[in-house]
């Protein structure tokens, strides 16, 4: 597929407008959806928000199969190449995205090492980092992709300098994660004080004492009482709509409050990275715990060797498969993607997975309520063709480090 400039604002990205608006420009929805496409134009995403691990041990990935993939920070795109799949075929409706993908590969196949690939996918503060991608990364990078990371701001910055920064402080959900540190301090509260805890013991205890609190202030309650308040998460307006349908009192901070508490109380810190960006806005230090999966050192030399398997589409899901052969794609990842559409948009994509699925085949996603967003609403000629792992679902949802989605789903191909 060809290359597609990922400098296209809300307005002129027709892929984008396509998936997310389902109501008139005047109407308190439709407006609600044009600001939050105006808002998801840009980077929204420098790490995925979904757990790997339980990716992989749902699909029951394995050497030689072909994946399609939404490819939002790229994070599990690349982890999932360390069980050396055939192909990945990477969707995504944002370009920058597209170029943050496109980087991330070509740092793999491009950086003479390990050591690094961590220090410019996860350092912060290095001030060597756009040294390498000169180097090493630019020269192989295809010239679009290029001139996005080498664009220069209004200080005459280079994008890609943010790596020698800290690129997980950028983007929409980084500056998300920005005001709410920003709120809790205002209410006497450091968050980044969580990383000193040093037993689940411990951080229960801060939750409990000091953050949980901070959801029964009014002014957070007024703030998550409006559907704006979470677009800086990447949540579009229908999905705010599904996590208001499990809340109370006209607000969502008690579902807040109950997806952090898993975030910050069910896991070590040394083994949740994702608690890391949540409450330090960095990743740990070797001495603090665990990098992503993808930059671990002993998935580097598979990761690495596969990086070419990739191909990155700016596409719908629905869109790339329908140049798909039957037969041809043996797992799907859907992230929460479906929470977005409507009845059409997704009997339209489903037709497309069922037509195109081996035998066997899977289908993973996730859904900002606990319930299965496809039930009732796929015509039963294709829902009677997959079988909804109910069980397996639940026991991995709650192995989800990430924690800040309701429901985790696997679907398989009836035999």
């Amino acid at each position: 597929m060809a290359h597609t400039a990922p400098e296209a604002g809300f307005l002129k990205n027709g892929k984008l407008k396509t998936a997310l608006l389902q109501h008139r420009p005047l109407s308190a929805s439709g407006m609600s959806e044009r600001l939050f496409g105006l808002l998801f134009s840009g980077l929204v995403y420098p790490q995925i928000w979904e757990d790997p691990d339980v990716d992989m041990e749902a699909m029951d990935l394995s050497e030689g199969q072909s994946i399609v993939t939404i490819g939002s920070g790229g994070c599990n795109m690349l982890a999932y190449l360390s069980r050396a799949p055939r192909s990945i075929d990477v969707v995504d409706l944002n370009p920058h995205h597209i170029a943050l993908n496109r980087l991330k590969l070509k740092a793999f196949e491009t950086l003479p090492g390990h050591a690094d690939v961590v220090r410019f996918l996860s350092a912060e503060g290095t001030g060597v980092n756009g040294k390498a991608f000169d180097r090493f990364i630019a020269p192989g990078l295809d010239p679009v992709t290029r001139a996005y990371w080498e664009k220069r701001n209004i200080k005459g910055q280079r994008r890609v300098s943010v790596f020698d920064r800290n690129i997980y402080r950028t983007g929409l959900l980084g500056r998300f994660i920005a005001v709410g540190h920003l709120l809790a301090r205002m209410h006497g509260v450091d968050l980044t004080e969580m990383t000193q805890a040093r037993s689940l013991r411990e951080q229960r205890q801060f939750f409990e004492t000091k953050i949980a609190p901070l959801f029964d202030r009014p002014v957070i309650r007024w703030i998550t009482s409006r559907k704006s308040s979470l677009f800086g998460l990447g949540i579009p307006p229908q999905q705010y709509d599904e996590l208001a349908s499990v809340a109370a009192e006209g607000s969502i901070a008690p579902v807040l409050r109950q997806r952090l508490e898993k975030l910050a109380c069910h896991f070590p810190l040394r083994d949740n990275y994702f608690a890391w960006q949540a409450f330090a806005r960095r990743y740990p230090r070797p001495e603090e715990g665990s990098l992503p999966t993808y930059l671990r050192a002993e998935h580097y030399r598979a990761i690495r060797e596969n990086a070419g398997n990739v191909i990155v589409h700016h596409a719908t899901f629905t869109e790339l498969l329908s140049h798909k052969t039957a037969g041809s794609v043996d797992r799907y990842v859907l992230l929460d993607a479906q929470d977005w559409m409507n009845d059409r948009q997704l009997n339209d994509l489903w037709a497309e997975i069922t037509r195109t699925a081996s035998s066997k085949a899977r289908v993973i996603f996730r859904t900002a309520a606990e319930k299965s967003v496809i039930e009732g609403r796929l015509s039963p000629a294709i829902r009677e063709q997959w079988n909804y792992l109910e069980e397996r679902s639940t026991a991995l949802n709650l192995q989800d480090r990430s924690a800040i989605y309701g429901g985790f789903h696997i679907y398989e191909r009836t035999a």
